[in-house]
């Protein structure tokens, strides 16, 4: 249960006997029913923006987002975000670049709004400190229950015969 390490003992103790009855897929299915239909570069791109209008109208603006295929959950990221900066004339440009993990192609539109909340969160704040998780939470109020069963998926899909649920 290496993605629910940081949770307390009894939280585990509960997530233990879940999975010992074999019902962990069960239980999140039950919960998060359908998958989500956001399945290109462009529709990621427009509800990202979407977010980021609602929530953060003057952060800076958000030039690429994408599913990538090359962040692997192995590498414990799920998504990432990136600026680059660079001179133009006499101006330091920035470009702000949010990649998305492709597994998040199907999974609940709950889990894609908590990685793209995380990432959106990293244009203002770059360390995963209070202010940080403050501003998700202003974003998203669930987000830590969203993240919770996130991990509780990631960690049925490491389980022998964890398959895809959605």
């Amino acid at each position: 249960m290496k993605y629910l390490s940081a949770y307390s003992e009894q939280t585990l103790s509960q997530v233990r006997q879940v999975m010992e009855q074999g019902r962990l897929g069960e239980v999140l299915a039950k919960r998060y029913p359908k998958a989500h239909d956001i399945r290109t570069d462009r529709a990621l791109y427009d509800y990202v923006q979407e977010l980021r209008a609602e929530h953060l109208r003057n952060a800076a603006p958000i030039d690429k987002v994408a599913y990538d295929s090359k962040i692997h959950v192995i590498n414990h990221a799920l998504g990432l975000h990136t600026s680059v900066s660079r001179v133009q004339g006499g101006k330091l440009k920035a470009k702000h670049e949010i990649r998305v993990a492709t597994m998040f192609k199907e999974v609940p539109l709950e889990f894609l709004r908590m990685i793209a909340v995380h990432e959106l969160a990293h244009v203002k704040e770059k360390q995963h400190d209070k202010a940080f998780y403050k501003l998700c939470t202003y974003m998203e109020p669930n987000y830590h229950q969203y993240e919770f069963d996130l991990r509780l998926y990631l960690t049925h899909l490491d389980t022998p015969g964890g398959e895809k649920l959605w």
